[in-house]
């Protein structure tokens, strides 16, 4: 369920900038959600961007594959930003999860969360996202229900230090291949019946060059 619009409305008066958590620019994409019981649904890909709207939307990587996703009929993408400290403080205060800028969607409702690694100082953010996300911060904690967690950028050029909390990482242009990450998750997600488990997935990705 998206995140209550009646509740956003008071609480985004009383935080700086509150059109950082709106959405509706120019040019953003509104897809329908579908429901969570019909196999034909779209694959459901939310991609982050660990720091504030203004420094993320600024990066072209992450326009790049927002608009590249956005073309498949069979995927709905949307975006999330880390929220400033006077609205990761609201957000705590009123027990609401993190959610999408497009559909105001909680991100554990996704079947793929993936962040844009540009700079090392981001890491303790990428943790923080998770955490108002209400997802598991560990990959090792996180079960079949919880949406793949993957990362990319620059700053994945070494992943170790960061491999604890992702299940996976794409390592170079991530632009070349996140069709084909996404095609792989279509392929085998195709029907709950016969979803495949988390480890037999990850295998298959890890066959992508």
């Amino acid at each position: 369920m998206p995140i209550d619009n009646k509740i956003l409305d008071k609480l985004l008066p009383f935080v700086l900038k509150p059109a950082r958590y709106t959405g509706g620019e120019l040019n953003s994409v509104v897809k329908n959600w579908g429901d969570d019981d019909d196999p034909q649904r779209p694959r459901r890909v939310v991609i982050a961007f660990p720091d504030v709207y203004e420094i993320g939307m600024s990066n072209l990587a992450l326009q790049i594959i927002y608009g590249l996703l956005n073309q498949q009929e069979t995927v709905l993408c949307e975006r999330v930003f880390s929220p400033g400290p006077d609205m990761e403080e609201t957000l705590r205060e009123a027990k609401l999860p993190l959610f999408s800028l497009e559909s105001r969607q909680p991100l554990h409702a996704f079947d793929a969360l993936g962040i844009s690694l540009s700079y090392e100082l981001s890491y303790t953010n990428v943790l923080t996202l998770l955490d108002l996300a209400e997802i598991p911060l560990e990959s090792s904690a996180r079960g079949e229900n919880h949406p793949l967690f993957f990362g990319g950028g620059h700053a994945a050029f070494n992943p170790e230090p960061l491999a604890e909390f992702f299940d996976f990482f794409i390592i170079g242009e991530v632009e070349e291949i996140m069709l084909e990450v996404v095609e792989t998750l279509q392929r085998t997600q195709r029907a709950q019946q016969s979803q495949r488990s988390k480890p037999s997935l990850l295998k298959e990705l890890a066959t992508i060059e």
